[in-house]
């Protein structure tokens, strides 16, 4: 088979093609490049006004998702209407439902304004107006006025006694009766002195006069409580009179609001109702540093039940819109609010200014961008989104209620109507598992913008590409890039693609990169960023990350790990895998070998025996069984046992890509021809001896090659791919010169029957008209191998001892 040419292992951009000798000098570009069909969708959720509309995007992390969102939702934001204000207020008639008010934007601050300067002017004029002279005058009025009733009626029942002789006396014990005697109070001892006739008309005059004075003392509670009503009157009415008139002086852009009118009418009546509030409030004023004019008695607790809770308020500036909101942390309380509670003698107690408002009251009338993961990740969260979306409206739960954790004083605040787009950003393994297995899911997110991972490579895409680069630059405060720096940003960007014909879009990695290289070349005193610099940045980057790698590396050349690259070896050949550790992958050499003998037609893969094998790896091996029995002795049993094993392998081996690997070695150890161990392969086969292209083919190939490196380039060694993946080889540097100077070889094959020629320098062989291969190919070796299993098996049959296979199975 022919080598790959040096030429088709790198696709290099020439700066020459570029329009620019620095980035300085190309306009900037904002949008994203081959995202159209996520940004479509996007601006369709945006502006959808209908609900369940919402929005999932997803794709791999990088790719510009986060910044591509907020500028289209800040966008159409800016196109609609500035969201209403929401604020909590008092209920008055049951305190434990707050009321939830709607009020235009921009009103809520200003109606919290006017309610704290109504209780600090009342806290001033209802006290002054308890002491002012027209009221004492009054208050007194009636006190004088009681007093004289109740002082005319015991002075009457006075002289009506004296009249008969009695006297009315006033003792410490109350009331009581004494006869009179010539004006003298009748003594006991004198009392006694008299006759029995003058004792009994006494006694009858004092019992009939007690029973009078009886009934003018109870009338005393009467005038009491009239003077009482009186009072209560006259303190409404002086109330009446300093709280309509602040009220009334609320400006009248707060009365033309209905609902604010409906409840400034309500404070009015309960401000009257509860004055003495005002009045305790002023008795339990301390003396300070600052006169009544300018305390601040809406403080007070007292006064509390006057307070409007703003929830949220919009900004008014001509340019507002609507809002554009984010939660980094979706709990449960920072999502849908919280109501907090206080200690008191023990217990929690709260009211409603201790609601507290959350991601989507912020986000009420716009839009709420959240990371699907941690929404998912937090208790209740997820759920709690959903109900509001369908209910369409904000209900206030706390987590410590739902799980009936305390026992607190609990509020029931109104539910604020929801209207309200919310975004989710996430990945493309979270929106499946949703989609799967939340049937909420579909109904309320029902548009997708699905990220791409790359765009084609062609001369317009770079030149957009480049311009990105340029805008990042001057974004972030970075020195501008030449067209050569440009140009190796490009190449890297096609490595991180794994296509020779594409370019990564996964931007968070071009801009690290370029933050790294603009750092080195400030060290080195240049206005921009070269090449150099980028290349030391990615060599730094490899450097940082390649511990893992270097130390598996030295074990092979330390032949600690067994890897041939010499010689010639049955059954035996060099499979290529990767491993990856973070966003860092490299490739390895692994020596796999093959052991075949007589059988009941088992392919035995020991890593899948030892539960070391994943079931991807496990159907490659099932592939080879395949193929191997229905291309070879067809016409009698398949009579292999076969054993394959990755040696030296202490972890989990899963993929399919070393199945052309294993194929090779079985055949070599089939046919007893030798496989070049100079060579690597990779490549996954399927039942026809097809190889299908395999992921990470840089990363295996340069794997291999720095084992050879380390050992010496002979010039024979080499790395065998899959023809279908010559189009994503975007090899490094070094392994591309080591081609050009004959060291090194990349040979790409489509077939089984490619590969095998290759490895062994022997033809594969093709059947002739007769159904025959040629004599001494590698599939005639086969064949006659298998038909001689067939043989020795059915001759172990006919021995005498059929109960047992020949591999001593029972059958």
């Amino acid at each position: 088979m022919e080598e790959l040419p040096s030429e088709k292992l790198r696709n290099r951009c020439d700066p020459a093609t570029l329009p620019f000798r620095t980035t300085a000098e190309i306009e900037d570009l904002r949008d994203l490049i081959g995202q159209d069909r996520a940004l479509d969708a996007i601006r369709l959720s945006s502006e959808l006004p209908h609900r369940d509309f919402n929005l999932f995007v997803l794709g791999p992390s990088g790719t510009g998702r986060h910044s591509a969102v907020d500028k289209l939702l800040r966008e159409q934001a800016l196109k609609r209407q500035v969201p209403s204000d929401w604020v909590y207020v008092n209920n008055f008639a049951a305190a434990h439902k707050p009321v939830a008010m709607r009020l235009p934007a921009g009103t809520a601050t200003t109606l919290r304004r006017a309610m704290q300067d109504l209780v600090d002017d009342l806290a001033s004029d209802i006290p002054a107006l308890f002491e002012s002279d027209d009221y004492q005058t009054q208050r007194r009025a009636i006190e004088q006025e009681l007093g004289e009733a109740h002082e005319s009626a015991m002075t009457e029942f006075a002289e009506r006694a004296k009249a008969e002789k009695v006297a009315l006396l006033r003792t410490p014990m109350g009331f009581m009766l004494a006869a009179l005697h010539e004006g003298q109070i009748v003594k006991p001892d004198d009392f006694q002195k008299l006759s029995p006739e003058e004792q009994e008309e006494i006694e009858e005059k004092i019992e009939r006069l007690q029973e009078e004075l009886a009934v003018v003392l109870r009338e005393a509670p009467k005038l009491e409580k009239e003077h009482r009503k009186r009072v209560e009157d006259l303190n409404a009415n002086m109330a009446e009179r300093a709280v309509s008139a602040r009220v009334a002086e609320v400006s009248a852009e707060l009365w033309a609001i209905e609902s604010v009118a409906d409840y400034l009418e309500k404070v009015r009546q309960d401000m009257i109702a509860h004055a003495e509030l005002f009045l305790v409030a002023a008795s339990q004023k301390q003396e300070g540093n600052f006169p009544d004019a300018i305390s601040r008695s809406h403080h007070r607790p007292e006064f509390d039940r006057y307070v409007v809770n703003v929830m949220v308020t919009q900004n008014c500036a001509e340019d507002a819109g609507a809002p554009v909101e984010g939660e980094h942390l979706p709990t449960l309380d920072r999502l849908i609010g919280r109501i907090d509670h206080v200690s008191q003698m023990g217990s929690l107690v709260t009211n409603f200014t201790m609601i507290k408002p959350g991601a989507l009251h912020r986000a009420n009338g716009g839009y709420l961008v959240l990371d699907a993961r941690h929404v998912l990740s937090e208790p209740y969260a997820w759920d709690s989104l959903k109900r509001c979306l369908r209910n369409q409206s904000v209900s206030i739960n706390s987590l410590a209620e739902r799980l009936s954790l305390v026992s607190t004083t609990s509020l029931e605040p109104d539910p604020i109507p929801l209207d309200v787009r919310v975004v989710l950003i996430g990945d493309r393994m979270l929106h499946a598992l949703l989609v799967m297995l939340d049937p909420d899911f579909n109904e309320l997110f029902k548009i997708q913008a699905d990220f791409e991972e790359v765009v084609d490579r062609n001369p317009d895409n770079m030149v957009l590409f480049a311009r990105l680069i340029g805008s990042y630059a001057k974004r972030e405060g970075l020195r501008p890039v030449t067209a050569e720096g440009v140009a190796r940003l490009l190449d890297e960007a096609t490595r991180v693609a794994e296509d020779s014909e594409k370019l990564s879009l996964r931007l968070r990695a071009v801009g690290d990169l370029l933050r790294e290289a603009e750092h080195y070349a400030g060290g080195r005193g240049c206005d921009n960023v070269e090449a150099a610099d980028i290349e030391r940045a990615i060599a730094e980057k490899e450097r940082r990350s390649s511990r893992i790698k270097d130390r598996m590396q030295e074990a092979v050349t330390r032949e600690t790990i067994l890897i041939d690259t010499e010689g010639e070896k049955s059954g035996q050949i060099n499979g290529l895998s990767v491993i990856g550790l973070g966003d860092y992958r490299f490739g390895r050499p692994s020596r796999i070998t093959a052991r075949v003998r007589m059988g009941a037609g088992k392919l035995i893969d020991i890593e899948r025996e030892v539960e070391l094998g994943g079931p991807l790896h496990s159907k490659g091996v099932m592939i080879l069984s395949g193929y191997l029995a229905s291309r070879y002795a067809l016409d009698v049993p398949f009579s292999l046992h076969a054993s394959l094993v990755f040696e030296q392998s202490y972890g989990g081996v899963d993929g399919d890509s070393a199945s052309s690997a294993e194929l090779y070695a079985l055949l070599s150890a089939l046919s007893d021809l030798p496989i070049k161990q100079g060579f690597a392969v990779t490549g996954s086969v399927n039942q026809s001896g097809e190889i299908q292209a395999i992921g990470g083919v840089n990363e295996k190939i340069e794997g291999f090659f720095e084992t050879c490196l380390a050992r010496g380039l002979t010039g024979d060694q080499g790395v065998m791919i899959p023809k279908s993946n010559v189009e994503h080889l975007m090899l490094r540097d070094d392994v591309v010169q080591a081609v050009e100077d004959g060291k090194f070889r990349i040979i790409p094959v489509a077939s089984i029957d490619e590969g095998i020629e290759v490895l062994t320098g022997t033809p594969a062989g093709v059947r002739n008209a007769d159904g025959v291969f040629p004599e001494d190919s590698v599939n005639a070796r086969v064949e006659a191998k298998l038909r001689g299993y067939a043989e020795m098996r059915r001759a172990f049959a006919k021995s005498g001892k059929s109960g047992q296979n020949g591999n001593g199975e029972d059958q």
